[in-house]
């Protein structure tokens, strides 16, 4: 894995779809919205490229893409209009984008196969894109604002590789909300029996399945709850009918889970009382949680349990002609492990494989062999489907 490799930025224009209040800073212009991306190349010509994208971030500094590029291979690490800052972030729009990148990896950069890496959050965006461009059926955003893939002419990528994806974000940051907060305004009034880190908890691990039951139950109401104060928000926004459409909010608490704290709860291998911004206790008051800040439209797109269209199984059960591997990391310390069984399970397509990294987490921080692992897994299986040179 230590060959030269070159980085190139590029950029392109994504549909600017203006449909609703401003989403983006400085990134719109007449011809479109701004999307940047780095393409890393080994030292010889390539007609397959590897696509990594994640909603909200970029991912060119990261292990999997330098080590597939440092193997020879071309890859395209792209971001969305959205980069490192996910408070606006519209998902339907961030398949756009995708799809603007697939595009120009065929038609300008000439490449003849493209393959979908969707890492982490990544592998939600890449099911619901590879979903949309099999089947095309947005026409707009849960907030009804308009925005189309139906006549967006995605093109289906020719196989996807799912790395350390979870479900989705929507269903991720439930398994995380602490279900303790009773008021959204005053974080610091919470339900004592559900608060887990609290320095006397009524619970403590291990617990019991009522318990992880009544936990969870509570999770998804809270979720419902922020989802139903956003939707009466944007009404009385519309029927005001003033300058405001939009309006910004704070979630807090937001890295809670049973699992971090009890081993058992969704079992791996992963390190106990961690997670993967640290201590959870910390991270769960902390400013870097998940949905942090958000708008209500931002809310509805990404977030709502009820209302996010980019949940993974739902799209996995619509992905029917697309070659699929998936790779979990055994001791993942973010994304719970039962996510990607449930992806596994519902992906239509026949062309399914499923593989595990023992011990490895989820940045593959320090384990060098476990990332030559994942090399090797993508390896074999895009060889075998015709998706590598040979």
């Amino acid at each position: 894995m230590s060959g030269a490799f070159t980085r190139t930025p590029v950029i392109v224009w994504s549909e600017r779809t203006d449909t609703g209040p401003a989403e983006t800073y400085g990134f719109a212009g007449s011809a479109g919205v701004v999307i940047e991306g780095q393409l890393l190349r080994g030292e010889t010509a390539s007609d397959t490229v590897y696509v990594f994208m994640h909603p909200t971030t970029t991912l060119h500094l990261l292990p999997l893409p330098e080590a597939m590029a440092a193997a020879g291979r071309h890859v395209l690490c792209a971001a969305s209009r959205y980069p490192k800052n996910d408070s606006t972030l519209i998902m339907e729009k961030a398949v756009l984008d995708l799809g603007r990148w697939v595009r120009w990896a065929r038609e300008e950069a000439g490449y003849r196969r493209v393959v979908l890496m969707g890492w982490s959050g990544g592998g939600s965006l890449a099911l619901f894109y590879q979903a949309e461009a099999e089947r095309p059926s947005v026409t707009s955003t849960p907030a009804g604002d308009p925005v189309s893939t139906v006549d967006a002419g995605l093109v289906p990528a020719d196989g996807l590789v799912l790395v350390a994806a979870h479900l989705s974000r929507a269903e991720t940051l439930t398994e995380w909300m602490d279900p303790s907060v009773l008021d959204e305004a005053q974080p610091g009034n919470r339900r004592p029996d559900l608060d887990i880190y609290a320095a006397d908890p009524v619970h403590r691990p291990p617990y019991d399945a009522g318990f992880v039951a009544e936990f969870r139950a509570a999770q998804q109401d809270r979720n419902h709850r922020i989802t139903a104060w956003v939707r009466e928000q944007l009404a009385t926004l519309q029927a005001a009918g003033g300058p405001e459409a939009e309006r910004p909010f704070l979630v807090h608490r937001t890295m809670c889970d049973v699992r971090w704290l009890d081993p058992a709860v969704d079992p791996n291998d992963r390190r106990p009382d961690w997670c993967y911004l640290g201590d959870p206790r910390a991270a769960n008051v902390g400013p870097l949680g998940l949905a942090r800040f958000s708008t209500l439209r931002s809310w509805l797109s990404q977030w709502s349990l009820e209302a996010s269209r980019a949940k993974g199984a739902e799209n996995a059960s619509r992905v029917a002609r697309t070659p699929v591997l998936q790779i979990e990391n055994t001791a993942d310390d973010a994304v719970p492990a039962t996510h990607g069984r449930i992806v596994q399970t519902a992906l239509a397509t026949p062309d399914k494989e499923y593989e595990q990294i023992a011990g490895a987490t989820h940045y593959y921080k320090g384990q060098p062999e476990h990332l030559t692992r994942c090399l090797d897994l993508i390896t074999d299986w895009c060889t075998r489907h015709d998706l590598a040179d040979q």
